[in-house]
């Protein structure tokens, strides 16, 4: 029996729920931390700068009586040039087929303008969707403050329950995990049980580069750059070779990603290569260029060379 067959006669309590959670928030407040805490490894790149993720990401949560399908949707925000648009409407499309909406928010402080922002944009898009609050940071501040912070937010918007937790230390979890589960509709699985996320390792190698390049520069840097893996081959047991491209808008930026001396270049490579190794289980080879692709933001031919699809308008 081949491990399909297996997986399709799995069998299953009668009361197995499964379904779809889109998690919401602004940057940094930990969605994608929370995502990654409740799968036990890294799925999604984490950086408190704003608009890090991009795609739509699945992660998948699987226990006997449940398997939840987490998206990792682009922060909702105000579109400045193509590519914000196309985040955009990633986020609202993965919200609109959600089976319920998880809205993570920082309870360590009070609302801010994107949060309402936010809570506008879910009352448009979310329609009859559960709405959960993921009140995060509960780990920072007062009990005063906590329960200020929360009781402003539920003010916001309609929603089905409010959960105090901490991706960081896992407090609240099983909680909200519980609840969520309550509210999916009874079905089937849709991926093994040992499978924790539907992207590959091409796409984990260049959303780890990008990773690192968020993390070591600032300004524009950050929001101009995209990664594509050219090459990817396993040359041994020991030894993966990738080739990457790091593509900039602007000349000025491909210099600040070398680095004098090529520094900054060699310490993106090296950082990369220490978290994917583990990953692989063999030595890396990670071979990185820069390039300049001007205004790939603003172009949607540019944008679909790199992976960025506009998702199709739903029909009325």
């Amino acid at each position: 029996m081949t491990d399909l067959d297996q997986f399709l006669d799995e069998k299953l309590p009668d009361d197995h729920r499964s379904g779809v959670i889109a998690v919401a928030g602004r940057p940094n407040v930990g969605k994608s931390t929370l995502i990654n805490r409740i799968l036990g490894q890294k799925i999604a790149i984490v950086s408190p700068k704003p608009q890090t993720t991009r795609r739509q990401q699945l992660g998948i949560y699987t226990t006997e009586n449940a398997q939840i399908l987490f998206t990792d949707t682009p922060g909702l925000h105000k579109p400045q040039h193509k590519l914000g648009e196309y985040m955009v409407a990633v986020a609202e499309e993965a919200l609109r087929d959600a089976d319920v909406i998880l809205w993570v928010l920082d309870v360590s402080v009070e609302p801010t303008d994107a949060d309402r922002y936010i809570a506008e944009t879910l009352k448009q898009v979310g329609g009859q969707t559960p709405l959960v609050l993921a009140l995060n940071k509960a780990d920072l501040g007062t009990d005063a403050q906590r329960a200020a912070h929360q009781a402003a937010y539920a003010t916001l918007i309609p929603h089905e329950s409010a959960l105090l937790l901490s991706a960081v230390n896992g407090d609240g979890l099983d909680e909200l995990l519980n609840d969520l589960v309550a509210r999916l509709p009874l079905g089937p699985r849709y991926y093994p049980a040992d499978q924790v996320s539907e992207v590959n390792m091409r796409f984990i190698a260049a959303e780890t580069i990008r990773e690192k390049i968020i993390l070591n520069t600032d300004q524009e840097i950050p929001y101009s750059v995209a990664v594509e893996i050219t090459e990817y081959k396993e040359r041994s047991e020991n030894m993966t070779y990738i080739n990457a491209v790091i593509y900039v808008e602007r000349d000025s930026q491909k210099g600040i990603i070398i680095g004098k001396s090529g520094e900054m270049i060699k310490r993106l490579g090296s950082e990369a290569r220490a978290e994917l190794a583990p990953m692989l289980g063999t030595q890396v080879y990670l071979d990185l260029h820069v390039k300049v692709l001007k205004n790939w933001r603003a172009d949607e031919d540019l944008m679909r060379r790199l992976g960025y699809r506009m998702p199709k308008p739903d029909r009325e």
